[in-house]
C-alpha cells in the first residue's frame, strides 16, 4: 500500500523537471557568488608591494612565474598599513571598515622574472629576516575561474533547450515543438480514441442525419455506390443556426464512423508565422492520405474560407487567403484525394468563398435549420433522460412553449430547470421549475426588489391585462400561457404565450396579431385616460409588422401584390420607389396600425368588466395563468394549431403501433417537414 504524501506536497510527489532544475542551478550560483567571496583584493605597484614585504606584512606570497604576478595575503594586524601607505584612499575614496571575516589579498606584477627572487634574498641576508611563506607556481589553474568565464554561454544554452522544452508541450504547437509550428494540429479519432456520441444522442435532425450517414456508408461499402460509375462526394457543408447542433452531428459522425476521423477548429490553421496555415492545411491532407479511407471535419470554416479581396495586396489578408488558396488546391487540385471526406460547419455560409462552396469540393449543402415542434419534444426527451421529474412535467407543453429555441437552448432548459429545483432543495423536478427556467432564459432574472409605486404597477396590470383579454377574443391570436407584472430583465411586465408555428401567415392572422400587440396602450388610454412609454416596445414591433405587410408582403389595399425589397445591394443609395409612392407607403402603414388601435378598444369596450376583472386579479397575485383568465373570461372557442398537430401526431403514432409497421422515411420526414412552421413578420 502507498504511503500517504506528506503536509502540503502535491497527489503523486514532487517530480522534477526542467523548470526546478534551473531554479535550483540559480539558487547554487547564487550561493557561491554570496558566501565564496570573503576575501578583499588590492592591486598595488611594485615599489609598494617592496614597502609592505620589508614590513614584513605578508602571511602568504604565491609567485605565478609563468604570468609574472604575484598575490600576497596580509597580515590581520598589518591591515592598518594600508592606510598610512595612502593604498586604501587611492583605490576607494569611499573608506570602508575592514570585515572581521575577511582577508585581503595583495596583487601585483614583478617587472622582471627573477625580480622578486632578488628582493626576496635580500631581505632575508639582512638584519631583518622576514617570517613570509614563499610558494612558486609555474601554471595557476582554477577550474572555478573557468567555470565562470564559461558560465554566461551555459546559461544561455540551458535557458535555449529549456524555452525550447516549454513551447514543445505547449497546447498551440504541434507535435515536435517551434521547428514543427507548421504540422497540423488536428485531433485524431479512430479504432483507439474512439468518440461516444452516436445518432441516438442526436434528436430531430432527420434530414441532416440521412445524409451524413449516407458519407459514412460511402466509406464503409465505397464498392456498392462506385459499380455503377458514381463517384463518392468530396464533402459536405453543415449551414445553420449556433446552437443547432452542427458539431454534435458531426461528433456522432466521428462515434458511428469505422474510419479514422481528424477534427480541427478554421482557427487551428492561423498563426503568427507566415506561411504556417498553408503548411499545416498540406501536411493535414498528407496525414489524411495515409490513413484513406477517413473524414476531416473543420469546425467553424469560415475563420478560413472568407471570401477572397480584390484588393487584397492592400489589406492584412494575405496570410489567410494563402490558407484558403492551399484548401481550395488540397480539396479539388491536380492531385486527387481519393477516400478523403471533408466536412464542414458554419453559421455564416453567406461570407464563404465561392470557389469553396463548388462541386468538386463540397458537393452538398446540409441545412440544420432550428427544429420545429416534434423536434423539440425529441430533443427534450433527449435531455431529460438524466434528470429526476416527477409527474407533472408535460413534454409536449414545453416543446410548444420553446418556438424558436434551438438545441444548445433546449439542453440550457433543462439544466436550468434542475438548478432551480436543487434551489429549493426538491426531490424531483417538476413542471414549475421548467416554466421558470424557460421564463429566466427568454425574459432574464426576476427584479422583484425593484422600486415601483402603486400607479405604476396598476398601470402595468391594466396594460398586460390588455394583451391578455384581446388575445383570448381573437381567433389567430397566440394561445395565453401566464401574466405577469414582476419585472424581468428591462421588461417592467410580460405575457407569455405558445405562438402557433407556420409555414404560411394569412392577413388575417398578422392583423390579429397587431390587434393583441396594441392591447396594452389601447387598455392604458380607455381605463387611465392617458398613456404611457410602456407600450414602446409594442409599437416598434407593430410598425414593422404594418411595413412588412405594405412593402414586401403587399397586403395594403391601395399598394397590392408589389415587393418594394431593395435588392440592388447595400451601395444603391436609391429608393426602389419615387417620393409619391414613399408618401402612400407611410400612409398606409399609418392606416392599418390605427384600424388595429381602434379595433382593440372595441374588444376592450365590449368585454370592460372582465379585463377589470383580469387586472385586477394580476395587480393582487401578480402572476395569473391561463385558467385564471378562463374562469372570468369563458373558455377559448379556437382550438390552437399546436393541439391540432400533436394530436395528428399522436394518432399517426397509435396506427403505426396498431399496424406493426412504423411510417416510411420518406413520409415521416414529409410530417416533420409541414410542422415546422415559423411566423414570417418580415
Amino acid at each position: 500500500m502507498p504511503k500517504p504524501n506528506g503536509p502540503g506536497l502535491p497527489q503523486g510527489g514532487f517530480k522534477p523537471n526542467m523548470s526546478w532544475l534551473f531554479i535550483g542551478l540559480l539558487v547554487v550560483l547564487g550561493s557561491i557568488f554570496l558566501f565564496s567571496n570573503d576575501q578583499r583584493v588590492q592591486t598595488l605597484d611594485w615599489s609598494r608591494f617592496q614597502q609592505l614585504l620589508e614590513e614584513d606584512a605578508f602571511k602568504e606570497v604565491t609567485v605565478y612565474s609563468s604570468k609574472g604576478t604575484i598575490e600576497a595575503l596580509l597580515k590581520k594586524d598589518k591591515e592598518n598599513l594600508l592606510e598610512q601607505y595612502g593604498i586604501r584612499s587611492s583605490n576607494n575614496p569611499k573608506k570602508q571598515q575592514p570585515s572581521l571575516l575577511s582577508s585581503v589579498v595583495i596583487q601585483t606584477e614583478m617587472p622582471g622574472a627573477v625580480a622578486f627572487n632578488d628582493l626576496y634574498q635580500k631581505l632575508q641576508d639582512g638584519d631583518k629576516p622576514i617570517s613570509t611563506k614563499v610558494t612558486y607556481v609555474h601554471e595557476k589553474v582554477n577550474f572555478f575561474n573557468v567555470l565562470m568565464s564559461f558560465l554566461p554561454f551555459l546559461l544561455l544554452i540551458f535557458f535555449w533547450i529549456w524555452m525550447t522544452r516549454r513551447m514543445t508541450s505547449g497546447p498551440n504547437v504541434g507535435g515536435g515543438g517551434i521547428f514543427n509550428v507548421g504540422k497540423s494540429k488536428a485531433q485524431l479519432f479512430d479504432a483507439e480514441n474512439r468518440v461516444k456520441v452516436t445518432f441516438k444522442d442526436v434528436a430531430g435532425l432527420s434530414e441532416a442525419k440521412q445524409e451524413v450517414e449516407e458519407i459514412v456508408h460511402f466509406l464503409r461499402e465505397p464498392k456498392k455506390y462506385t459499380q455503377l460509375g458514381g463517384k463518392i462526394p468530396k464533402g459536405a457543408l453543415l449551414v445553420g443556426p449556433p446552437g443547432t447542433g452542427k458539431t454534435l452531428l458531426a461528433k456522432a459522425v466521428a462515434g458511428e464512423a469505422s474510419v479514422p476521423f481528424f477534427s480541427l477548429s478554421g482557427s487551428d490553421f492561423v498563426e503568427m508565422f507566415v506561411g504556417v496555415g498553408a503548411s499545416r492545411v498540406r501536411d493535414l491532407f498528407k496525414n489524411a492520405k495515409e490513413k484513406a479511407p477517413c473524414i476531416i471535419f473543420i469546425d467553424e470554416i469560415d475563420a478560413i474560407g472568407r471570401a477572397r479581396s480584390k484588393n487584397s495586396g492592400f489589406g492584412g489578408n494575405d496570410e489567410r487567403e494563402n490558407t484558403l488558396n492551399q484548401l481550395l488546391t488540397e480539396m479539388d487540385g491536380f492531385d486527387t484525394n481519393s477516400g478523403v471526406i471533408i466536412l464542414a460547419a458554419t453559421n455564416r455560409a453567406d461570407v464563404l468563398d465561392k470557389a469553396l462552396l463548388r462541386a468538386g469540393r463540397f458537393d452538398r449543402q446540409i441545412h440544420v435549420d432550428l427544429p420545429d415542434l416534434n423536434e423539440r419534444r425529441d430533443i427534450f426527451l433527449v435531455h431529460m433522460r438524466p434528470l429526476k421529474m416527477d409527474d407533472t412535467v408535460d413534454v409536449d407543453i414545453l416543446a410548444r412553449q420553446t418556438p424558436g429555441f434551438s438545441g444548445a437552448d433546449i439542453a440550457n432548459v433543462c439544466n436550468e430547470a434542475a438548478l432551480i429545483a436543487a434551489r429549493h432543495s426538491k426531490d424531483a423536478i417538476g413542471r414549475e421549475d421548467f416554466m421558470n427556467a424557460i421564463d429566466r432564459i427568454v425574459g432574464g432574472l426576476e427584479k422583484k426588489t425593484k422600486i415601483t409605486t402603486k400607479s405604476e404597477k396598476k398601470s402595468i396590470a391594466i396594460h398586460e391585462a390588455g394583451h391578455a383579454t384581446i388575445s383570448w377574443m381573437l381567433e389567430h391570436a397566440n394561445p395565453l400561457v401566464k401574466v405577469t407584472i414582476v419585472p424581468r430583465g428591462r421588461a417592467l411586465g410580460a405575457a407569455w404565450y405558445l405562438p402557433e408555428e407556420r409555414q404560411i401567415t394569412t392577413t388575417e392572422q398578422l392583423l390579429d396579431e397587431m390587434c393583441a400587440t396594441l392591447g396594452g396602450r389601447a387598455a392604458e388610454e380607455l381605463v387611465l385616460g392617458s398613456i404611457s412609454t410602456g407600450a414602446a416596445n409594442d409599437l416598434m414591433k407593430v410598425t414593422r409588422m404594418a411595413q412588412a405587410m405594405v412593402t414586401y408582403f403587399g397586403m395594403s389595399k391601395k399598394i397590392p401584390n408589389i415587393n418594394y425589397e431593395d435588392n440592388q445591394g447595400e451601395y444603391n443609395f436609391k429608393k426602389p420607389y419615387s417620393e409619391k409612392t414613399a408618401q402612400l407607403i407611410d400612409e398606409e402603414i399609418l392606416e392599418i396600425i390605427n384600424t388595429q388601435y381602434e379595433r382593440a378598444k372595441q374588444i376592450l369596450r365590449d368585454h370592460k368588466e372582465g379585463h377589470l376583472e383580469v387586472a385586477k386579479l394580476l395587480y393582487t397575485k401578480e402572476v395569473i395563468l391561463a385558467e385564471d383568465v378562463e374562469q372570468i373570461l369563458g373558455k377559448r372557442p379556437w382550438v390552437s394549431r399546436a393541439d391540432e398537430l400533436l394530436k395528428d401526431a399522436e394518432e399517426d403514432k397509435q396506427k403505426s403501433e396498431t399496424n406493426g409497421e412504423s411510417l416510411p422515411s420518406e413520409q415521416s420526414d414529409k410530417n416533420s417537414s409541414d410542422e415546422n412552421v415559423e411566423e414570417n413578420h418580415g
